[in-house]
């Protein structure tokens, strides 16, 4: 199949290159020429700007940052609205229901079809294909793409309604991120109180109180220390935002929501956008006087 894809950066990049590995014809576009240069070298061909893409295939993919690019590169001028070509737009990113759809109406002018479709599973996981692609649209092009977006993950179909997918990306971030720093606090809590917290992780993880963070993130880079999970608090924050946007657009009760989107705010605050999401402990250990860490949490210094 040929696809336009635009967006190379942590999770655009190797969701990308599983594509031309599995046989796909790809025009790249981004605006690091090292990101384009390095998929060109695989197979790919260079694209100039959006539009540049949207001129040569019917079907454009884009994993991009923030709400404005996906707008700016869907709709913008010299973005892919104003390609000869294309049919179809996949938006991998999150943008939330409300962007998604502005994106959607904008593009339908033009009769280009917006397939919204968010993924889950952070950089490890579009490393080995195994993210889990949120999609909605029309089913017909829904079933054209199906195959491609199966390289780059398992696919869910969440229904024709402009912006589902988004919907569903938001509940499982909001999940995420409540998770991530409930389970900071868990942990801060029984190093404050003498607990070894590598003992800890390993009897949450064989009880109830199992999730991603304790699972996964804690182990590989919170309790080494590491902190390079790969995925950035700004991008959280972002997610955790958006999520409780659309709890208040719904008119829901969403108390654990505020209260974990006070708490990024802290984060963000503290540890900077670009800062790996997994410091979200360290707002948490400051407060406590403890680190977590090591063989066993220690004290911080007064």
């Amino acid at each position: 199949m040929e696809i336009g894809f635009i967006g190379l950066g942590k999770m655009g990049f190797p969701m990308a290159r599983r594509l031309i590995e599995a046989g796909h014809k790809l025009t790249v576009f981004d605006t690091q020429k090292a990101a384009m240069d390095r998929l060109v070298a695989l197979g790919a061909r260079a694209g100039a700007s959006p539009k540049d893409i949207a001129d040569e295939v019917e079907t454009v993919m884009a994993s991009l940052p923030s709400l404005q690019a996906s707008l700016d590169v869907a709709t913008g001028k010299g973005g892919v609205i104003e390609g000869k070509r294309v049919k179809r737009f996949i938006d991998l990113s999150t943008v939330g229901s409300q962007m998604a759809v502005k994106i959607h109406d904008l593009l339908a002018k033009k009769n280009i079809v917006q397939i919204d479709s968010p993924v889950s599973g952070g950089v490890a996981g579009a490393e080995k294909g195994t993210l889990a692609v949120m999609v909605s649209g029309p089913r017909a092009d829904f079933e054209a793409v199906k195959a491609a977006l199966g390289v780059i993950g398992k696919v869910f179909f969440i229904g024709e309604k402009p912006g589902s997918g988004q919907t569903m990306k938001l509940a499982n971030n909001f999940l995420s991120a409540t998770a991530m720093v409930a389970t900071c606090e868990a942990v801060v809590m029984g190093v404050k109180s003498g607990l070894d917290p590598a003992v800890m992780i390993d009897v949450i993880n064989a009880g109830s109180g199992m999730s991603t963070a304790s699972r996964d993130k804690f182990p590989r880079s919170v309790l080494p220390r590491s902190f390079d999970y790969g995925f950035a608090t700004g991008l959280m924050v972002k997610d955790v935002r958006l999520a409780v946007e659309e709890m208040r657009s719904l008119g829901l009760s969403m108390e654990v929501a505020e209260a974990a989107g006070r708490l990024w705010e802290t984060i963000i605050r503290e540890q900077g956008a670009e800062s790996d999401f997994t410091e979200a402990i360290k707002p948490i250990e400051k407060a406590a006087g403890v680190i977590v860490g090591g063989a066993k949490g220690s004290h911080a210094a007064k």
